[in-house]
């Protein structure tokens, strides 16, 4: 007789994660921005929105150096902090150079 309960016979299948893997950064290419990050956490109680430059930065980097798949910065939380393109009216008030 065996003591294990039986559901049904489903068996679980394990799947990745939504986003992808998350490598490690063997080479240190994205140290700098990491380092800012956790130091303004440490600075600010770990209370992340005080440090979302820098976290915005540290992403950037690994994307750029493809350590995570690479997704438009709005799709990360970062739409309200975005450079935004000059308006007709700032460009019309812009010096010629």
């Amino acid at each position: 007789m065996s003591t294990a309960m039986n559901f049904g016979n489903k068996s679980f299948k394990p799947r990745p994660p939504d986003k992808g893997s998350f490598p490690l950064d063997h080479f240190g290419e994205c140290k700098e921005f990491k380092e800012k990050f956790m130091k303004c956490l440490k600075n600010n109680s770990y209370d992340n929105s005080q440090c979302r430059l820098q976290s915005k930065d540290y992403l950037e980097c690994r994307m750029e150096h493809q350590l995570m798949a690479k997704e438009p910065l709005e799709k990360l939380g970062f739409k309200d902090i975005m450079d935004s393109p000059l308006s007709q009216a700032e460009k019309n008030d812009k010096p010629l150079n």
